[in-house]
């Protein structure tokens, strides 16, 4: 099987993920730059299959990180593959793109029975999930995705950029303190759970929050 991974819920990430190639990953690409999702992923995504020798006939499904994230970048990656999908006609997948870090954590030596993983809301918030691991098993989802103060979050070790941002009153993880969802281990994840028989999410956005844009009232008529 070969899945082409997006994710845009914090940088503009995509990759090729394969059952076929070692550790699963073709190749991928990811942004450091958290505001220019829809100028560089529909070129990245060219250039990656191009990179690999495969056009969207080789590509057997499509998975898209749906959040939670900021409205606008989250909407481009979804949107992205959303008109992949329609226009090589293959099936779209949704995985909650904490997910991907979580998936992380779970492969390295900081890995903890029971866990969160948080990411910048902005607004002095963060993004999170909380977690449990068992040996030999995928991070199981127990609570979450919330949206809420650093200091609300329950007493557990945090994995993310979102922990990062707030040390001084988490148990951040040093050496994530920086990680930002990625469509390489998002993808792995997809894989992982689709190879086992587990569902997965359709493409709704996890928007946690209402838009900040309003819709304008009806105009006054003028006397």
């Amino acid at each position: 099987m070969l899945i082409l991974a997006i994710d845009t819920s914090a940088v503009a990430s995509a990759a090729l993920i394969s059952d076929d190639a070692m550790e699963s990953v073709v190749d991928s690409f990811a942004t450091e730059d958290t505001r220019s999702h829809a100028e560089v992923l529909a070129p990245g995504i060219e250039k990656l299959l191009a990179g690999a020798g495969v056009t969207g006939a080789d590509i057997d499904a499509i998975v898209t990180g749906v959040g939670p994230g900021p409205f606008t970048g989250l909407r481009s990656g979804i949107a992205t593959a959303r008109t992949l999908a329609f226009v090589w006609d293959k099936p779209l997948y949704g995985l909650m793109s904490l997910d991907a870090i979580a998936l992380e954590v779970a492969g390295s030596t900081s890995a903890a029975p029971e866990f969160l993983v948080a990411t910048d809301a902005r607004r002095k918030e963060v993004y999170w999930a909380r977690y449990t691991l068992a040996d030999g098993q995928l991070p199981e989802l127990v609570d979450g995705p919330h949206v809420g103060f650093a200091s609300g979050l329950p007493d557990l070790p945090v994995f993310g950029a979102g922990a990062g941002l707030y040390a001084d009153v988490l148990k951040a993880n040093e050496d994530f303190a920086r990680t930002q969802p990625d469509a390489a281990s998002l993808g792995q994840f997809a894989l992982a759970k689709l190879t086992a028989g587990q569902a997965l999410l359709d493409s709704t956005p996890l928007y946690l929050r209402e838009s900040d844009a309003q819709v304008p009232g009806p105009r006054k008529r003028a006397l």
